[in-house]
């Protein structure tokens, strides 16, 4: 944290943090004017444009190259890939957005969605269902509900983490957005703030036990080995993906959010189809050779 404060200082820029209840909390703030920034899942602004009258808010870096949207399951229950999951029970959270892309992933791996018992619950006892075998199955993020069940007891040879990205699906994940007044206003700023995120990142990624520390040092009784596992697989599965290690941090690439767009409609009836370039800008990245990874 000290060093990412370090960064934004060093671009003349003073930041404070809030923490938002979700996605769609921080778009809103970010809508109200109440936020300059969010990091918000990217799939969930593509969701908010197609409400009426939604403000033009646009991502401007895309932190995580492969969305985290997985299906962590019970081998004990006979779950080991995607094609097992046919027939079984499975537990969606509350607001769980990797269920809208469950029917392009289905279709794509010849599964019958009708032969999968979806049951809704509580995103807060999501881990604790599967892990007392309440449920096969659960939807979530790979390093969230993975990690934590671990660090439930439950053995590590037993889980099965099945992430979507594995299995044809194409959707970017989490990404930082603007608010468009002060894209508008202060475009320098917004480039400053894309500059040090990628500073940041770049820091993050080269000593990832650091960045753990520091991070647990601002949590009510964390723990580093957790976070640090945590953070360990979301560089290694989310953020230095090979799109990533030849193209650079924090863009995207059109035709892949184009299809991304196309699996998300088998499931959301846009009222208005949206394109790449109604989601995410590019103009406040920095060149090429500002956004490698090394």
């Amino acid at each position: 944290m000290a060093a990412a404060r370090g960064m934004f200082g060093s671009e003349g820029l003073a930041v404070t943090t809030n923490i938002a209840s979700g996605s769609q909390d921080a778009i809103a703030r970010v809508a109200a004017g109440s936020s300059d920034f969010a990091l918000v899942d990217i799939n969930a602004l593509i969701r908010f444009h197609d409400r009426p009258n939604a403000a033009p808010i646009k991502a401007v870096f895309v932190l995580f190259n492969q969305s985290p949207y997985a299906i962590v399951a019970r081998k004990n229950r006979g779950i080991h890939a995607l094609s097992d999951i046919e027939g079984k029970n499975l537990g969606v959270g509350e607001g769980d957005l990797s269920i809208r892309l469950w029917p392009a992933l289905a279709r794509q791996n010849g599964i019958r969605i009708a032969s999968v018992k979806q049951n809704s619950i509580s995103a807060a006892v999501r881990e604790p269902m599967l892990s007392a075998g309440q449920v096969d199955a659960v939807t979530g993020f790979s390093y969230l509900s993975g990690v934590n069940l671990r660090d439930r007891g439950v053995p590590a040879d037993d889980l099965a983490v099945l992430r979507f990205a594995d299995y044809g699906c194409e959707a970017y994940g989490f990404a930082v957005i603007v608010s468009p007044r002060l894209a508008a206003a202060r475009p320098d700023a917004v480039k400053g703030f894309v500059r040090a995120l990628i500073g940041g990142s770049n820091l993050a990624i080269k000593d990832p036990a650091g960045a753990a520390t520091e991070v647990v040092s601002r949590m009510d009784g964390g723990s580093r080995e957790l976070e640090l596992e945590r953070l360990r697989a979301i560089i290694r599965d989310n953020i230095l993906t090979g799109e990533v290690k030849r193209n650079g941090i924090g863009g995207i690439d059109p035709a892949r959010f184009e299809r991304s767009l196309d699996q998300l409609a088998e499931d959301f009836k846009f009222q208005r189809r949206p394109h790449a370039a109604d989601i995410f800008d590019d103009q406040f990245l920095p060149p090429l050779n500002g956004r490698l990874v090394n």
